[in-house]
């Protein structure tokens, strides 16, 4: 694809202002149009076209910016276009990749994550989960920075997106973590391959607030299916909110107490609960890491033991670890030094513990420690209500 200052033949600032003129368009708008690579519309579209001896469709197939119009005028000339084109080739170079240690369940791998994939078996695996890099300009411990031109970031993206897609057995389940910027590409991508699930808003508040714009303060994970539904959905519960005080209630349930259901609350879309890795006891690297109750939800919820899990971005270890305490087969990769990884492994009873303490606090209405400020401090538990209940009942039967 071409940058609209390229398709326009603006290759200096005299150029730019010249087209300016001619258009009757700002430098700044310009600059934004090329540099955002948005799309002008309106007013700036017809008097850019204008100014350039263009029209909107040539415009639009060289910023491959493609809507519903053009994509059915594509559709209907398919056969043409192929004899124009021929088969598109596979820009991808192999390069090297090499085992670099074992487990119990899981392989781990030092290389590309491309090559990796292209030599895995298709549809193999029960459930991918996804950490790329997020384009930020970020040195990470490998020595590797991850800063790529938007426009090859989001090649690269697409190329192992759908390199994931192929691995996906019938009803596996995908979930890719990323800044909301930029999955919404990604997920514009996997609605042409897969059925979308949920978007889910992981509230993490990492960064300082940004002047002229809203707090960041949730990391994007998207949730596809390949298939109609999942092969496997275990459902999740989490404990009722309470005040971590005196352990009483947040809010007032009213007559509904002896509804909750006593193996915890549903599961929703938006995740609180997800602490960051903050503590030196679980964090192995300075960069950000997943925290293991993100993956022990994740991987408990779409995967059964003896599975199959997929990684492509290795990071610091967590999926691999996680699944392995969770007897999940798996598979991983990481283009830099796998050595850190291959450390968690070494202490993964500490993480294992970790994970029983996880696993003991969900699907439950009130963890055990919840109860004892409870029971302390005269609150209700579901065994109260029913006696409460009960003893209203043998009121009734009496009068």
């Amino acid at each position: 694809m071409s940058s609209l200052f390229e398709i326009l033949g603006v290759s200096n600032d005299i150029q730019l202002k010249t087209f300016s003129k001619i258009s009757g368009i700002s430098v700044s708008k310009l600059k934004h149009y090329n540099d955002s690579k948005t799309f002008p519309s309106g007013n700036d579209l017809q008097n850019i076209i204008k100014a350039a001896g263009i029209d909107e469709t040539e415009l639009r197939l060289k910023l491959g910016v493609i809507n519903n119009a053009l994509l059915e005028v594509i559709c209907k000339n398919a056969a043409e276009i192929h004899r124009l084109i021929g088969e598109i080739p596979n820009n991808h170079v192999n390069s090297e990749y090499e085992q670099a240690f074992k487990t119990s369940y899981g392989t781990m791998f030092q290389g590309d994550c491309l090559s990796l994939m292209d030599n895995m078996e298709k549809e193999s695996v029960d459930l991918i989960f996804a950490d790329p890099p997020f384009n930020l300009n970020k040195d990470y411990e490998s020595g590797i920075n991850d800063l790529k031109d938007e426009t090859e970031y989001l090649a690269w993206t697409e190329q192992w997106v759908l390199k994931c897609v192929d691995l996906l057995k019938d009803g596996g389940s995908i979930f890719i973590w990323n800044l909301p910027k930029w999955n919404t590409y990604i997920s514009s991508i996997l609605n042409q391959y897969l059925t979308f699930r949920h978007w889910i808003a992981v509230d993490i508040k990492f960064s300082l607030p940004i002047r002229n714009k809203l707090y960041p303060s949730h990391y994007s994970l998207l949730y596809y299916v390949k298939g109609a539904k999942p092969k496997v959905f275990n459902e999740q519960r989490i404990p009722l909110e309470n005040c971590r005080h005196c352990g009483g209630d947040i809010r007032d349930y009213g007559g509904y107490k002896d509804k909750l259901n006593i193996n915890g609350i549903n599961l929703t879309d938006v995740w609180y609960d997800i602490p960051p890795v903050r503590h030196s006891k679980y964090k192995n690297r300075g960069s950000n890491e997943l925290s293991l109750k993100l993956l022990e939800r994740v991987i408990s919820m779409a995967s059964n033991e003896g599975d199959l899990v997929f990684d492509p971005f290795g990071g610091s270890g967590t999926t691999y670890i996680v699944a392995e305490i969770l007897k999940r087969k798996w598979i991983g990769v990481e283009i830099g030094d796998g050595s850190l990884i291959q450390k968690r492994f070494e202490e993964i009873d500490t993480q294992r513990e970790y994970i029983r303490e996880i696993q003991k606090n969900k699907n439950t209405l009130f963890t055990s420690e919840t109860r004892k400020k409870r029971i302390k401090n005269g609150h209700w538990l579901p065994e109260t209500l029913k006696k409460v209940s009960n003893n209203e009942q043998l009121e009734i039967n009496l009068k």
